[in-house]
């Protein structure tokens, strides 16, 4: 049985069982694939949870409090993911990109293996986009500060990101609009950082905030998100690679 620790967000972690579906159609119920989803939305806001250390002493305060929201996150992870082992889950999915910068540690205290979404991304990204390609990322403030994806694709690949002003009007709003809901406004309000990152020749865009794939193909069908030829939307390659290991 696949396990998946949702709530970051609620409409993301739904995507995702809804792509796992889809993919993996079966003419009767009992073809369809075992899955529990742990919609444990009241996990601690992850972006606002990170705070990187620095290495001057002055600032033990600050080191401090970073480590507290730090553990605070990882604690209630922890949570969602015992409950997942304790349910006979074969494995974890987890469809959030900024709580990977939790899965190190995460991993180490959990005894089921984790799909590490991120690494499923550059593991596909090689497949389908040559070597150092310009690639666009656009995913919350957390994920791009901790370099969740920077440091598995910087030695392959040139990762763009949108301009700070962009970042804030477009990308943020959108995804704030999708977790109010409002799907409409958000595939609006996304354009603008969509198309400044085509004209700086990228090649490929990672939706990098699973919120991200709702606000973009909220009005297309599920075969326009297939054969999509420049965007990468995680929950949907999380969704081949969970599907991959639980028939193995």
């Amino acid at each position: 049985m696949i396990g998946i620790l949702g709530g970051m967000g609620t409409q993301a972690g739904l995507d995702f069982c809804n792509k796992l579906a889809i993919l993996n159609r079966g003419k009767i119920d009992q073809e369809y694939p075992l899955f529990l989803l742990y919609n444990k939305s009241n996990i601690p806001g992850r972006p606002e949870s990170i705070g990187l250390q620095t290495k001057n002493l002055s600032n033990k305060s600050t080191n401090k409090n970073s480590k507290l929201k730090y553990n605070k996150v990882l604690k209630s992870l922890l949570k969602g993911c015992k409950l997942l082992e304790k349910n006979k889950c074969k494995f974890i999915v987890i469809p959030c990109n900024t709580a990977h910068y939790w899965f190190d540690d995460l991993q180490k205290k959990v005894n089921i293996p984790i799909i590490n979404m991120p690494k499923e991304v550059f593991k596909f990204t090689k497949k389908n986009c040559k070597k150092n390609s310009k690639v666009g990322l656009l995913a919350t403030e957390g994920t791009l500060k901790t370099g969740v994806y920077n440091k598995i694709f910087d030695k392959d690949y040139n990762l763009i990101q949108p301009s700070q002003r962009l970042q804030k009007n477009s990308v943020n709003r959108a995804i704030k609009f999708v977790k109010m809901g409002n799907v409409k406004a958000a595939a609006k309000t996304i354009k603008p950082a969509i198309n400044s990152l085509i004209k700086m020749q990228c090649k490929k865009i990672i939706l990098g905030c699973t919120e991200l794939p709702i606000a973009i193909f909220a009005f297309k069908s599920f075969k326009n998100i297939k054969s999509s030829k420049i965007f990468l939307d995680p929950n949907l390659i999380l969704a081949h690679s969970a599907m991959a290991k639980h028939r193995n």
